[in-house]
């Protein structure tokens, strides 16, 4: 059986962190941002989504508010939070890309400027990777905000591979695993998950138990039928 997503959260305090936000970035007094928040939030409630939901936003911006002191420009890492999953297609590869020219497209409509809007932009095409440059503070707390879901707690890491895997649900099982831990065994291999002193300190060690946690499950578990789907999902949490 498909996992349901999560209930969404509320969308009135997304929609007054929306106003605070694009006003701090510089938004035009006479531009109304309510419609862009419409739009938005409708994205991120599309009925494919069953794990990069408006609950995976709320998360990664409560994550960016953690993580705030150490970025140059935290109202183009908010922009960017709101914009790296806003097209979002499971079987599709090029979302990030498509979220970015999203971005390009709306920020200067708001009147915020080029040179923030080229920020928001280069932000959300970083999300493909999840592999700032160093020095790229911008970039290590939106990487870290996104990725941070790897570390929860035992129940709410399985409560994420589950959505998922259901987001996945039209690939097959076999298939499915296998792509899963190989992108499993290139996170491990990483030299740090994680770039804020933040993320270092509180994430990076629960992030790796899990990921090895789930990989052994992966590799020592028969595969379940490849008509249900509830095995783990191949993606990173991004």
């Amino acid at each position: 059986m498909d996992t349901a997503p999560d209930p969404a959260p509320d969308t009135a305090p997304l929609r007054a962190r929306w106003h605070a936000t694009t006003a701090a970035a510089g938004a035009a007094a006479d531009r109304d941002p309510a419609p862009y928040a419409d739009r938005l939030l409708a994205a991120w409630a599309e009925p494919q989504r069953r794990y990069h939901t408006t609950a995976h936003l709320a998360d990664v911006l409560a994550r960016i508010d953690v993580l705030a002191g150490h970025a140059a420009d935290p109202a183009a890492v908010e922009l960017a939070a709101w914009f790296h999953d806003a097209v979002y297609r499971p079987d599709r590869s090029e979302n990030e890309e498509r979220s970015a020219a999203l971005a390009e497209r709306a920020l200067p409509e708001l009147g915020i400027d080029a040179a923030r809007t080229a920020e928001v932009a280069r932000l959300v095409r970083l999300t493909v990777t999840h592999d700032p440059a160093p020095g790229d503070t911008d970039g290590e707390v939106l990487c870290d905000a996104d990725l941070a879901v790897l570390a929860g707690a035992p129940d709410v890491y399985a409560a994420y591979v589950a959505a998922v895997r259901a987001e996945y649900g039209f690939v097959p099982e076999d298939a499915f695993r296998t792509g899963r831990a190989a992108v499993l065994r290139q996170l491990l291999a990483l030299p740090r998950l994680f770039r804020t002193p933040y993320g270092t300190a509180h994430w990076e060690a629960p992030a790796r138990r899990n990921l090895a946690a789930e990989l052994a499950d992966l590799t020592t578990e028969p595969a379940a039928d490849p008509t249900t789907h509830t095995a783990t999902g191949p993606a990173a949490g991004e």
